[in-house]
C-alpha cells in the first residue's frame, strides 16, 4: 500500500484526525456524498473529514484496493445509529499526496442522516462562514 494511504487508514482506524491535513495536496478537492459540490484546499477539506471523523461511529475499513496513485477504500461505519457502507475514492498527485477524495456511499436514508449531523456543525464552526463564502 502506498505510505500516504497506509497513513491515512491508520489515522482513521486510531479515530484521530491529527495528521491527515499533512497528507492533502494544498489544492486537494473533496466531492462529498451528500450534495454536488466540492470543497477545495487543505484548509476546508481538513475541517470537512474532521466533523465525518466525529459524526461516523462503528468505523472499519472492509478492503483497501489499488496502485499508483488511484485508491479506493471501501468502509461501512454508522451514522445517526443507520447503517452505512462507502467507498472513499482517493487520487494522489506525483508527490504522494492526495490531490482529489471523493466519498460515495449508500443508502439514501444514511446520506440524509449525515447531510443533517453536518449541517449542524458547519453552522456553529467559524471556519465555514469563510470556506462557504469561497463557494460563492
Amino acid at each position: 500500500m502506498h505510505p500516504t494511504i497506509q497513513k491515512f487508514h491508520d489515522l482513521v482506524l486510531a479515530n484521530t484526525h491529527e495528521g491527515v491535513a499533512e497528507l492533502m495536496a494544498a489544492d486537494i478537492r473533496f466531492s462529498p456524498p451528500t450534495y454536488w459540490a466540492t470543497w477545495t484546499g487543505r484548509e476546508a477539506v481538513a475541517a470537512v473529514l474532521g466533523h465525518v471523523n466525529e459524526v461516523f461511529t462503528d468505523f472499519k475499513y472492509r478492503r483497501v484496493m489499488g496502485a499508483g496513485n488511484d485508491w479506493a477504500l471501501e468502509f461501512q461505519c454508522k451514522v445517526e445509529g443507520l447503517d452505512c457502507v462507502g467507498v472513499d475514492l482517493i487520487t494522489l498527485n506525483e508527490a504522494g499526496e492526495m490531490q482529489a477524495f471523493e466519498v460515495v456511499m449508500r443508502p439514501h436514508k444514511t446520506i440524509g442522516a449525515l447531510r443533517e449531523a453536518m449541517n449542524e456543525r458547519v453552522k456553529t464552526d467559524a471556519r465555514f462562514i469563510k470556506f462557504r463564502e469561497a463557494l460563492s
